[in-house]
């Protein structure tokens, strides 16, 4: 009843807090803004715009856990976009009670209410909300934050070392189902026709799985530089530029979703550093690929007067998650060269990454202060904040790394390569 209150009285307080926390937990935010007036089992939020986990789930595990993303996108193909349903699916493995929404920029709400709810909720009040959410989402990922990018790429290599790990053992498995089923030895011809052709034909079912997951997860080269161009033109149809595009080879290698998220995002920041000269006749954009990472090179024939620091400022965050590096280069009078280099590959897992997953942006910046030494004082004159406070985050370090003290702690950081000023306390991470 408290919380109701709570929510009817100040609902945009409480939104406030759904939609500025990581992206990883908005569903749980979500749900608990939800609780008060539509209780539920279950929510799932599905939006293929984020490469690493389109399904953001919480709720009953026996139901979450089971979610798949063929039994989300039937539910999102029978609801027209900006629609409502409230009625049976498929989800989690069995036919459920479900309410949907469909927002008009194709993110999916699905919600599975208690068995003591009786009929529908106001589905138009739960799509309104949930719209702010959605909005939310795709708005994170446009710019692509540190944040978003460090918990899309671990989630993108998880996912792709699961799915190879279950191909390789399947694979091996059908074929020797196969060589069995076709040996001479077998007299029974048309059980063995019938058990091969089914074994053939889960196989190739299989190996497809591999292609839907990377076609979920990558963008072809040309098709994330043809959206580039596309996000670029509100920016510079007032400003009197002539733009130079040279196109990425046909036949580069597909981008991971984050990276293919980042570049554009770092991309539109070096053009709107380049448009605050007061002078910019002309562009030059060109991206390649060799093999390992995608080169992006912004070029003008300005008078050679952006801030390069700032510049590199606003960049770090993003360059710092993804491995790449920058070179600005500014000569007054002839104008100004940006290349970046963004590693395709995520890197190898460093030790304790699991754990060093479950940290907060907060807690990494005191784990990385931990690892210097640092006593609590020292400590939140660094950040600004009450001792109290880093007793808090401490206390929260030791507890999610498993360890007994501080010493371990900082030992975890030190191995982790995690030092004060990285980008866990960049501009923009928080």
């Amino acid at each position: 009843m408290e919380d109701s209150v709570r929510l009817q009285v100040d609902p945009w307080v409480e939104m406030r807090k759904v939609i500025t926390g990581p992206l990883p937990d908005i569903a749980a935010r979500f749900s608990r803004f939800l609780g008060p007036l539509w209780s539920h089992d279950a929510l799932v939020i599905f939006t293929r715009e984020c490469t690493g986990r389109p399904r953001k789930v919480t709720g009953n595990r026996e139901i979450v856990d089971r979610v798949t993303i063929d039994e989300l996108d039937e539910i999102k193909q029978s609801i027209e976009p900006g629609g409502l349903f409230a009625g049976i699916r498929s989800l989690g493995g069995g036919r459920r009670r479900v309410w949907a929404v469909r927002d008009a920029g194709d993110t999916l709400l699905v919600l599975v209410p208690r068995p003591s709810r009786t009929g529908a909720p106001d589905l138009d009040g739960v799509a309104a909300m949930f719209g702010i959410v959605a909005t939310s989402i795709q708005h994170q990922v446009a710019q692509a934050s540190p944040d978003y990018l460090a918990e899309s790429r671990a989630a993108s290599s998880e996912r792709a070392r699961t799915i190879a790990e279950l191909t390789e053992v399947h694979e091996a498995t059908l074929s020797s189902i196969l060589g069995t089923l076709r040996s001479n030895d077998l007299d029974d011809r048309r059980s063995r026709i019938t058990a091969s052709e089914t074994a053939s034909a889960a196989l190739i079912a299989l190996r497809s799985a591999g292609a839907a997951d990377r076609a979920l997860s990558e963008e072809a080269v040309t098709t994330a530089f043809a959206r580039l161009q596309g996000e670029l033109r509100p920016l510079l149809r007032h400003r009197e530029v002539e733009v130079d595009y040279v196109d990425p080879p046909a036949d580069g290698r597909p981008l991971p979703g984050e990276v293919a998220h980042a570049a554009r995002a770092m991309v539109r920041t070096i053009v709107l550093a380049f448009g605050a000269q007061p002078m910019l006749p002309r562009l030059r954009i060109a991206w390649d690929c060799d093999g390992d990472n995608v080169l992006i090179e912004v070029r003008d024939q300005g008078p050679g007067t952006i801030d390069r620091n700032a510049l590199t400022r606003q960049l770090s965050g993003r360059l710092h998650t993804l491995r790449g590096r920058i070179d600005i280069e500014s000569i007054a009078g002839w104008g100004s060269r940006v290349t970046l280099t963004i590693p395709l590959d995520p890197p190898a897992a460093r030790p304790d990454e699991h754990l060093l997953s479950t940290l907060n942006p907060r807690e990494l910046e005191v784990l990385a202060h931990l690892a210097v030494g640092k006593r609590n004082r020292a400590i939140a004159e660094e950040l600004g904040i009450s001792q109290s406070t880093i007793k808090f985050h401490v206390a929260s370090v030791l507890k999610k790394l498993d360890v007994a003290n501080r010493g371990e702690a900082g030992a975890i950081g030190i191995r982790a390569g995690i030092a004060p000023g990285d980008a866990y306390s960049a501009p923009g991470t928080s």
